[in-house]
């Protein structure tokens, strides 16, 4: 009669636990950089209705609008538990910058600017002017 086996080896177990380790090595730093760009997305949120309020000005007044308190833009960083400041700049009369200022939300931390370039079809937005500081890798897709 032949011997029915009963269970694992100690080896099989061995290698399936040294499988798990290797899946575990790999899948948590790609898990850590995906929870911070999740993160970084509520700044993005966030940055919307900034953007939209500076765009509605431009459109309605044919000039980038001169400070935050005109331009409706909320400068409060209580908006968000990632961000420590949000600036207003405008450079010239077509061309406005709102800068983020990312803290809490470490190793992403630094400047993340929106710059706006209005024309008579509007304002363009780009998300990574000559501002941002933060790691691509952090950053959304759109703004890469």
């Amino acid at each position: 009669m032949k011997k029915v086996q009963q269970g694992f080896t100690l080896i099989e177990l061995m290698i399936v636990v040294a499988i798990i380790g290797i899946l575990a090595a790999v899948a948590l730093p790609a898990y850590q950089d995906y929870t911070i760009r999740a993160k970084m997305s509520e700044v993005i949120g966030l940055a919307a209705a900034a953007k939209t309020s500076v765009s509605e000005y431009y459109v309605s007044m044919g000039q980038m609008p001169t400070s935050a308190a005109v331009s409706g833009v909320n400068t409060s960083p209580a908006q968000s538990t990632y961000v420590s400041a949000i600036a207003y700049t405008r450079t010239s009369s077509t061309v406005a910058d709102i800068t983020y200022t990312i803290a809490n939300l470490s190793p992403a931390s630094g400047d993340l600017e929106f710059q706006g370039t209005g024309s008579a079809n509007g304002v363009q937005w780009i998300c990574n002017g000559t501002g941002t500081s933060i790691v691509e890798k952090y950053l959304p897709a759109n703004c890469r």
